[in-house]
């Protein structure tokens, strides 16, 4: 098993959550997150004085899936998530060890 935490703007959610239930990933985690990378920020004005906005919003997306479903997913959220422009985001995949659905008791795969 896999997870893949994804970066994105947060504009591009709803895209992105359709186009994986299209493909049959339906379970995943949102969080509204702020950071900065090679974006580094913008300036902003208010009330006549300009200031710096270091960190931008984004949304973060934790899926846990199967080895056979991370490719198809890592390719539906490069498709749905890139606009071009500096600040699309990043995904990370990392090796999952061990699933346990609290409900039910089900391990790994079967509590995915």
């Amino acid at each position: 098993m896999k997870k893949i935490e994804a970066i994105i703007k947060p504009f591009k959610l709803d895209d992105v959550r359709e186009a994986l239930s299209d493909i049959g990933i339906t379970g995943m985690t949102v969080c509204e997150v702020k950071g900065f990378g090679r974006q580094k920020g913008h300036t902003e004005l208010y009330r006549g004085a300009e200031y710096m906005v270091d960190f931008l919003p984004k949304v973060k997306l934790d899926i846990v899936l199967a080895d056979e479903d991370v490719d198809r997913a890592i390719e539906v959220i490069l498709k749905t998530a890139q606009t071009g422009k500096i600040g699309d985001g990043k995904i990370f995949v990392t090796e999952v060890e061990r699933v346990i659905r609290i409900r039910t008791g089900e391990e790994d795969e079967e509590a995915i």
